[in-house]
């Protein structure tokens, strides 16, 4: 069946706001715009679309969260039962040297931006779920398992809404019996609050250019487990953060974390910067390896893992901001690149840019006719009015100082900008290479060994996948696609040992012998939607797309 023939056949709904996304962003856009509608006695149809089974399914974070958007948003969030109850009650910075040895920096030497007085370590997943039924009790109306797998335009250019994607078609591209065309969404607005790296936003900002006057978006991947350990060791609200190894020992570079929750829980993760060189890497090993250190270990001893997850991180921050507004819609979240990475609590930052959407549209809502494709302007000039770019602007020299400069003299250029200067030093450091750029040919970078795992502080990866509740229906198209079939083999293979083998947390891409020789394979359904083939690739061959409604990972508290 044709695009055309699916066209025919999709119904249609009109509406003032379509949200792309219902993430911390995604829903602070939606809670926002029916909160200043209800105060102006006006109606304003918002609609949120979500690609997980459930809101918070896919959400995957540390999480330590200031409540800075959240006390504007909710100011009675405490009497709406937020899940906020496990405040910071200590907090740790280290620098780990080797496998053995650990230094925790005295607090006067941390940065500022990474102390966490006042803050609270939560699961995202239940934050996010709560905003849900914040919005759903305002009357936003929260669609989820299906994901917005298209955007449809207006003959002259500007957006009309979007497209849910279609359901039912077999893996040989036919369709079955289950068959369903999708639905079009047509909006005077489309919100983008896709996370990192959304499959439809990074077209947007392929075809409006929207990335012109920017440096390269950087990125990393999060990897984390959830713990439920010993009592006697349970301390909630303590905050561990670092850096060093084992990521010093493989020549890559980022950081970790381990928080202490309420109920004897214990989150922990690793994040690697996706600038690394080495092809031999393998983000999930070191995570593992990462488990093994003694002042890690020693948190985990007696307990037993029951959480695993991977995502994507968008780390470029006030340097990559693309601009955020075009007709008939506008980014906001990861994909307007307005989380603050520096503070390692992005949180609040991408709830302040969706309010801050919210308040434009509504202004622009109430000065058109109802028929009318609105064109956001003035969202840049909204956004530069908050303490949200500033707070983005004071942080810009983060990530470029430690991929310029490591670790040690990194660190210690964002010490003195940020406890000196308080984030204004006089000039501005750029990071204009890009991160799949640069990978060492296979033969020229040392291999790594990763001990195997003893199935008690580490594991294997097909086990960690089980974890995720990841499900994807077999029969249906891959949704990891290929530019050209023949690169994996006879160029990443040959050149780089196929590293998608490696930065894939998943077990998603093997290289396999079968009968007619060496094969290149996709485990589709093994995909937790990190976005890190989509990023990574050396060879900019793979494209993610969005599968069938509801699949993927469906995190219950992470």
């Amino acid at each position: 069946m044709s695009d055309s023939d699916n066209q025919v056949q999709r119904e249609s709904m009109e509406v003032d706001v379509v949200v792309v996304g219902a993430g911390p962003a995604g829903l602070a856009t939606a809670c926002r715009l029916q909160q200043l509608a209800q105060a102006a006695d006006r109606e304003v149809s918002v609609v949120v679309l979500e690609k997980g089974s459930e809101v918070g399914a896919h959400i995957l974070s540390g999480a330590v969260i200031q409540t800075r958007a959240l006390d504007e948003l909710f100011p009675d969030w405490k009497d709406r039962n937020a899940p906020l109850d496990t405040p910071v009650t200590a907090d740790e910075v280290w620098f780990f040297r080797n496998g053995s040895k650990g230094t925790r920096i005295p607090n006067a030497f941390v940065p500022k931006t990474m102390h966490n007085d006042g803050n609270y370590v939560v699961s995202l997943g239940a934050v996010v779920r709560w905003l849900g039924e914040q919005a759903e009790g305002l009357g936003v109306e929260v669609f989820p398992g299906f994901p917005a797998a298209e955007i449809l335009y207006h003959e002259d250019g500007s957006i009309k809404g979007v497209a849910t994607g279609v359901m039912g078609v077999g893996a040989d591209g036919k369709p079955k019996d289950t068959f369903e065309p999708g639905m079009e969404l047509h909006a005077r607005c489309t919100v983008f609050a896709e996370g990192c790296r959304g499959h439809l936003g990074k077209q947007l900002i392929k075809r409006f250019e929207l990335d012109r006057d920017s440096d390269p978006q950087h990125y990393g991947i999060g990897l984390k487990e959830l713990w439920e350990i010993d009592p006697a060791l349970s301390r909630p609200g303590l905050v561990m953060h670092g850096a060093g190894w084992p990521l010093t020992d493989s020549g890559s570079s980022g950081g970790w974390f381990l928080y202490h929750l309420k109920d004897n829980q214990v989150s922990l993760g690793i994040i690697i910067d996706l600038n690394y060189d080495n092809p031999h890497l393998s983000v999930f090993d070191e995570l593992q390896r990462f488990k093994t250190h003694p002042e890690i270990r020693k948190h985990l001893e007696g307990g037993r893992r029951i959480g695993y997850g991977a995502r994507a991180i968008t780390k470029g921050g006030f340097n990559a901001l693309p601009r955020m507004d075009m007709p008939g819609g506008l980014l906001a979240g990861c994909d307007a690149g307005t989380l603050n990475f520096s503070k390692i609590k992005g949180t609040h930052t991408a709830m302040k840019s969706g309010m801050v959407a919210a308040e434009t549209l509504f202004d622009v809502l109430g000065d058109s006719s109802e028929s009318t494709t609105i064109t956001p302007v003035a969202y840049a000039d909204r956004l530069r009015e908050t303490w949200l770019m500033d707070e983005l602007y004071r942080s810009r020299n983060f990530g470029p100082a430690l991929h310029k400069f490591g670790p040690y003299l990194g660190g210690a250029f964002n010490y003195v900008d940020q406890n000196w200067f308080g984030g204004r030093i006089p000039f501005t450091l750029h990071d204009r290479t890009r991160d799949h750029e640069g990978m060492k040919d296979a033969a020229e970078a040392p291999r790594i060994d990763y001990p195997r795992p003893d199935g008690k502080l580490t594991f294997d990866k097909l086990s960690s996948v089980a974890l995720t509740n990841t499900y994807h229906e077999e029969d249906q198209p891959v949704h990891l696609r290929l530019a050209d079939e023949s690169i994996p083999l006879s160029v990443n293979l040959e050149r780089w040992n196929e590293p998608a083998q490696r930065y894939c947390p998943a077990g998603v891409y093997e290289v396999v012998d079968d009968a007619g020789g060496r094969k290149f394979q996709i485990n589709a359904q093994n995909c937790v939607h990190c976005k890190t083939c989509d990023i990574k690739d050396p060879s900019r061959n793979i494209t993610w797309v969005t599968p069938e409604g509801g699949g993927g990972p469906s995190y219950p508290a992470m």
